[in-house]
């Protein structure tokens, strides 16, 4: 039934779950795994904010520590399909909005379904413009699974 899920994944609870859930799928149907990553900087800025000494308010992260950002957050992902047993795994981190991005690569992958958190890092404007699980939901040319 499905053959290729794709997976938006941020690192929050929710995103763990869609992909925890993708896994039980994934080994239910035979599927690949394609888990999408699209940084924004201001996510990275406020987890990095946790971090002493590094002043969200006056600083944005440079290219290098979004990219490092994104690459602790795929490993992160790796090791639950791990986990989980999956092996039929991809990864790829995105550009730009992430909904688009996330079905962009949907598309691409010619995916069966995807799944997505219902609340991840998103900011203001997702409360204004609406989610990326929304979005998502609205455009996808597959089916669309939200998970709390």
């Amino acid at each position: 039934m499905f053959k290729t899920i794709t997976v938006g994944f941020d690192g929050s609870g929710p995103s763990e779950n869609a992909l925890r859930l993708a896994c039980d799928l994934a080994a239910n149907y035979d599927s690949e795994i394609h888990i999408v990553h699209t940084p924004k900087p201001e996510t990275v800025a406020f987890a990095m904010g946790a971090v002493a000494g590094y002043h969200v308010a006056t600083t944005m992260p440079s290219h290098e520590e979004v990219a490092e950002s994104a690459q602790k957050l795929l490993d992160q992902a790796k090791k639950i399909t791990a986990e989980a047993g999956q092996t039929k795994v991809t990864t790829e981190v995105g550009e730009g909005d992430p909904a688009q991005s996330l079905l962009d690569h949907a598309n691409k992958a010619g995916s069966d379904l995807i799944v997505t958190g219902r609340r991840g890092l998103g900011n203001l404007t997702a409360m204004v413009l609406g989610s990326t699980s929304q979005r998502v939901g609205h455009l996808a040319q597959c089916a669309h699974l939200t998970v709390m």
